[in-house]
């Protein structure tokens, strides 16, 4: 259908009635969402009528916008080839609609030259275009809005958007205009309306695969980013945490130890169960730092450390959060910090289920789940010191003296372990696990059924033929066998179970 229906449409885009030009737009508009791609034969037939609607004295303002924001879902829904060859035709009624009097047609503009400039020079494939005659076109006009101050406030935002774009896929051809406007940037920085749209930008431009050398304006500007830490505006830390933390990865050659230091000292506070997602994307960037500046690490002291605890002691803590905090430690224990070695981050990630009375009530039964995934994150970080600590848990498993508490973050630990590593070796582990689903506690018969599946997975040909018989010959244990089922069948790679399929189909049926 769709070359019937610009074959109708595209005659009718150089109409003089502004009605049948603004349905056609719209009708075109709608495709391209609907069918990404759908009109990349077409372009050559449709060019003329978009360059005929914007450059047309006799258009209204409104036939402009929708051209404009039609350009704008032709460029996003299509290859950026497929546009090469118009380029030259396109850009010159672009760049004069962003220096249009009317604020919105500025907008629309800015927005669509955003979208070109990716076109121009897509990053992530080889590109056959030469982009350097555009760039003298482009630039000019996006940085005279740039620069104005007096404009509405859509085109403020867009002006710096657009700019981020342009220099993340052109930096390199823009010579000595670069840091001029980089200054400009850290202007917006410290104005209130602009500082989100600007660190926005700024994040952009430091993670382009062209190296923009920004160290000009890291001084002055990394304090300012992380006093943003203390705002109390949600979506600017937000991307405040994302900018340093891409700045940090980009430019630590550049940066010195008292900017860091800065930033250190605002995080404890973003770390706490009241928001996970600041928490997950304030420890993130201290993983980041981890690992690009071990030493600093040493400064972080007890605050940030007291606040990750809390939150994996926390009930509500979960998904990205809990990976993130996974990931840290592991960064944090290869830091080799003195205060922060293994065992010390392991006495701490379990003083409150060992410490507490016999009934345990002091953690939420999610808190446990998240210790023993922080014991394996540990242990797998490192494999030196994992079996003793396997050893040591199958002790506290078993031991009678153990509290059921103890016994839990015992078997829920050895899970998470036994997942990642194959724990066959340890002879007496199965018959502590099998102890363990006749404990007069319902928690304990619970995380050992857990444990037996999960430590199946670390290897599959021995452990699974055992559990299938176990099922079949232990009525009394059926329930909790068959969860130790579930558990390995729901975590098991796709075609690890291809060779037991037949039999556990058998065994369903049968029961």
């Amino acid at each position: 259908q769709v070359p019937k229906i610009v074959k109708a449409l595209h005659k009718q885009l150089k109409e003089k009635s502004i009605k049948s030009r603004q349905g056609c737009f719209s009708l075109l508009t709608e495709l391209a969402t609907v069918l990404p791609g759908c009109l990349a034969d077409h372009i050559p037939a449709l060019v003329p009528g978009i360059v005929f609607s914007l450059a047309d004295k006799s258009s209204s303002s409104n036939m402009r916008i929708d051209t404009l924001s039609f350009l704008h879902v032709l460029l996003s829904n299509h290859q950026p080839e497929v546009f090469h060859p118009h380029i030259k035709s396109l850009l010159p009624p672009i760049v004069t609609c962003i220096g249009d009097p009317f604020y919105k047609i500025t907008s629309e503009a800015l927005l669509v030259t955003q979208q070109l400039v990716k076109v121009i020079r897509p990053l992530d494939k080889p590109c056959a275009l030469d982009a350097k005659p555009y760039v003298k076109e482009l630039f000019p006009g996006t940085l005279k809005r740039l620069k104005a101050a007096d404009i509405d406030q859509e085109v403020k935002e867009r002006a710096i958007s657009c700019m981020g774009h342009l220099i993340h896929h052109l930096g390199d051809h823009l010579s000595a205009d670069l840091q001029p406007t980089l200054k400009i940037f850290l202007e917006r920085l410290k104005n209130e309306i602009t500082r989100l749209t600007t660190v926005k930008a700024l994040t952009l431009i430091a993670s382009s695969p062209l190296k923009i050398d920004l160290r000009p304006i890291l001084g002055e500007g990394f304090p300012i980013l992380a006093s943003f830490l203390r705002k109390n505006q949600r979506a600017l830390k937000l991307s405040t945490l994302t900018a340093l933390d891409v700045l940090v990865k980009s430019y630590s050659d550049s940066l010195k130890p008292a900017m860091t230091e800065a930033v250190l000292t605002e995080l404890p506070a973003l770390i706490t169960e009241n928001d996970m997602h600041v928490s997950q994307v304030a420890i993130v960037f201290l993983t980041t730092l981890a690992r690009v500046y071990p030493s600093c690490i040493s400064k972080l002291g007890g605050a940030v450390l007291a606040e990750i605890f809390q939150l994996v002691h926390s009930p509500l803590l979960q998904g990205g959060a809990l990976n993130a905090i996974t990931d840290f430690f592991q960064a944090l224990v290869l830091t080799k910090t003195a205060t922060m070695g293994y065992s010390e981050l392991l006495k701490q990630l379990t003083a409150p289920v060992y410490s507490c009375s016999s009934d345990g009530a002091s953690l939420h039964k999610q808190a446990y789940h998240s210790v023993a995934k922080c014991v394996a994150a540990l242990s797998s970080a490192c494999p030196k010191e994992a079996p003793a600590t396997v050893n040591r848990l199958i002790q506290d498993a078993k031991s009678p003296k153990s509290s059921a508490a103890v016994q839990v973050l015992s078997f829920l630990s050895l899970a998470e372990l036994g997942r990642a590593t194959n724990l066959s070796a340890q002879q007496e582990l199965r018959a502590v696990i099998l102890a363990a689903l006749a404990s007069p506690s319902e928690e304990v018969k619970s995380a050992a059924s857990y444990a037996l599946g999960s430590v199946s997975l670390g290897n599959l040909q021995e452990h699974l033929p055992f559990l299938l018989r176990e099922i079949g010959s232990q009525p009394k244990r059926q329930y909790l066998l068959l969860h130790s089922l579930k558990e390995l069948i729901g975590s098991s790679p796709a075609g690890g179970l291809q060779p037991h399929v037949e039999d556990i189909w058998a065994l369903l049926f049968q029961h």
